[in-house]
């Protein structure tokens, strides 16, 4: 008998890239009834540790700035937070009142809000670019500009805003360091070339950019991205930035509308929900063959792993007649006996337990009875 889930990812193998915020991705696919593999690409060295981060705060401190550019919400906190455990909260929210806040999002700007702070502006964009665009236009020259950032760096800002004649100072937040599980990412680039992963995560550019390195070192870049170009192996990207350095190897990601978790899950949900419209349609419901399991109409068929590649064979085939030798020639073994193909039909029927689904047609082979 099979099991209804009523879940849209199920049987889906997904890789979660990201170190920050793991757990909620997880969570968020599992529940979407996906299988999630977990391979940070990068760790995140945490702020409350960064004896740089503090040291540029107290030399903000000491010559405040006159404009202070916010790109993340969680950097910023992050920043007050390493201020407040070395004492300095008070100090830093002092100085940045007297300073024109710029934040890079509403993010950005709830964060500033909730430190008792004003932003004079924020750019809704959410990019760096519409912030430059605004500076460049005002002019900069010899003003102090703050630019808080993660580890990711900028998007440019930093070095724009210098050769514009400003006295930039940076603040990283946190910054990238190496993957917690180094064996593990080698894996995942393994097991995604392998056909082993059916869809991949990205959260941050640099996490992009160490996951594909580590796909070169490993010698299997050609068949990692083969298999995202055939659709065999889907990649989502949290945001435009993030999309580029897989868009640069010929890798193009979904990504969503807004650079949010929650949305970047909700389209990947959504790819599946379109593919379920693409599948066999045969008279006994919608038919999916995935990597490891099929479904009809989004109960779980309790097929076994050789009765799952002849039904993937029948549903390639979409209604058209597949011959015996077809069969033979997914099943283990090297077989010719047509016998051993009408056995294994047989267990199928049984395990579909819809036995007009898949029709013997006479001397030619069988077929999905498709509508």
């Amino acid at each position: 008998m099979s099991t209804r889930l009523g879940q849209v990812m199920t049987g889906c193998v997904v890789l979660v890239t990201a170190d920050r915020r793991s757990g909620e991705l997880a969570s968020a696919l599992t529940r979407r009834g996906a299988t999630v593999r977990h391979a940070p690409a990068l760790s995140i060295v945490p702020h409350e540790h960064d004896d740089e981060l503090l040291a540029h705060t107290r030399e903000l401190l000491d010559a405040p700035p006159d404009i202070v550019v916010i790109t993340t919400g969680i950097g910023f906190r992050g920043w007050v937070e390493a201020a407040d455990a070395a004492g300095l909260a008070d100090q830093l929210v002092q100085v940045l009142s007297r300073a024109r806040i710029i934040a890079r999002g509403p993010k950005a700007n709830g964060a500033i809000q909730a430190a008792g702070l004003q932003a004079d502006w924020v750019a809704e964009s959410e990019t760096s670019a519409e912030i430059l665009d605004l500076l460049l236009a005002e002019g900069v020259t010899d003003q102090v500009v703050a630019v808080q950032h993660h580890g990711a760096g900028a998007d440019g800002l930093d070095t724009e805003l210098a050769a514009a004649g400003a006295q930039v100072r940076s603040l990283v937040v946190y910054r990238w360091g190496p993957p917690p599980d180094p064996v593990a990412l080698k894996l995942s680039v393994l097991a995604a070339a392998d056909g082993e992963i059916d869809a991949a995560v990205f959260t941050s550019a640099p996490g992009a950019a160490a996951w594909l390195a580590e796909m070169d070192a490993q010698g299997v870049g050609a068949e990692v991205v083969a298999r995202t170009c055939s659709g065999s192996m889907v990649v989502a990207a949290v945001g435009p930035v993030t999309a580029k350095p897989l868009q640069e190897r010929g890798i193009q990601p979904i990504v969503p509308d807004r650079g949010r978790l929650g949305a970047l899950v909700r389209t990947l949900v959504n790819h599946y929900e379109q593919a379920q419209t693409s599948a066999v349609q045969t008279t006994a419901g919608r038919l999916q063959v995935r990597r490891t399991v099929a479904l009809l109409d989004d109960h779980v068929l309790p097929v076994s792993p050789s009765g799952l590649e002849v039904l993937r064979v029948l549903a390639d085939a979409g209604g058209e007649v597949v011959t015996r030798a077809q069969v033979l020639s997914v099943l283990p073994g090297d077989s010719t006996d047509p016998h051993a193909a009408e056995v294994a039909i047989a267990r199928l029927r049984e395990a579909v337990g819809h036995k007009g689904m898949v029709k013997t047609v006479v001397k030619r082979g069988y077929r999905l009875t498709t509508t």
